[in-house]
């Protein structure tokens, strides 16, 4: 087992977890059966827990996957000690990718110990949500823009997507905030205090991204509104128009059903073939009479 008074430090990174790892988890590193079986499920939300000598945290990385136009979040489990540091993923992590190669190159970076290496994880995690939370925007964008300029029925589909990833963006980043909250704020003694300004720098860029993502709920709510108003509007003018054209067809079928008889009309000058242009010309005059009607009351 791993003392806390041995003098080395060690970074266990644990890629796609088997039971032969958690065993090894136990016994080497004292960790508690609990919380390694937390880890290896992969279903546990952002936080963070004390336990004898070590913290248990639980962070999401963030992928966007352009094809299903949605975001996937990818949970890494982290065990900080004074001496140890245990990460445990899916073996898809760029972030931990990132800092190993850096560790290769920079040997001071481990030096520096365990709950700083921790840090620079984080950091790392947070740089490539930016480029993410960039690209909804710029989604967000262009679909304001077609709401505006081009109007059309299938944007209620890619509103409702955008409208998911914001939300999702919303459930992992607000948890994610309170947890490195609670690692800026010192409420635990194994992050030192200079530690402590460094992942202060972390929980703002979450404070940012989750204001973003309140601001993104908000505006997507309103390019929903606006759409379905002008769908509504459409749809008020293409009923209006069918109005408009019963009723100018209204008195033809009025005169035609009043003066359908196949016989002689008394009512009306000369002869029955006469009478058929006269008749004719009365629903046309009618007709006219209602749409010079409309416009004037500025219905048309």
């Amino acid at each position: 087992m791993l003392l806390p008074d041995s003098g080395a430090i060690v970074w266990a990174d644990v890629a796609e977890p088997a039971d032969a790892d958690g065993a090894v988890l136990r016994d080497a590193f004292g960790l508690h059966e609990l919380a390694v079986e937390a880890a290896f499920q992969r279903e546990t939300n952002p936080k963070v827990e004390a336990y004898d000598h070590y913290l248990y945290i639980v962070l999401h990385g963030i992928n966007f996957d352009p094809a299903e136009h949605r975001f996937h979040t990818h949970e890494t489990d982290f065990f900080v000690a004074a001496n140890f540091l245990v990460t445990v993923h899916d073996g898809q992590r760029r972030s931990i990718l990132h800092v190993s190669e850096l560790c290769t190159r920079a040997h001071h970076v481990l030096a520096e110990g365990p709950v700083a290496l921790l840090h620079r994880i984080v950091d790392t995690m947070v740089d490539h949500y930016r480029p993410e939370v960039d690209a909804l925007e710029e989604r967000l964008d262009a679909i304001e823009e077609h709401v505006i300029n081009e109007p059309a029925e299938s944007l209620v589909g890619d509103i409702l997507a955008v409208k998911r990833d914001i939300t999702t963006l919303r459930r992992i980043v607000v948890p994610q905030r309170d947890v490195v909250g609670r690692l800026a704020r010192r409420e635990f003694d194994l992050i030192a205090q200079e530690l402590a300004y460094r992942f202060r720098d972390v929980y703002d860029q979450f404070v940012r991204m989750a204001d973003d993502a309140i601001v993104f709920q908000d505006r997507v709510t309103g390019v929903l509104d606006a759409h379905l108003a002008s769908v509504s509007n459409r749809l008020a003018s293409v009923s209006k128009l069918l109005a408009v054209i019963a009723a100018l067809f209204g008195p033809m079928t009025v005169i035609t059903g009043l003066f359908g008889m196949n016989v002689p009309l008394p009512s009306l000058l000369g002869s029955p073939q006469y009478q058929f242009w006269e008749i004719i010309g009365v629903m046309a005059f009618s007709s006219v009479a209602l749409f010079v009607w409309f416009r004037k009351s500025g219905w048309l």
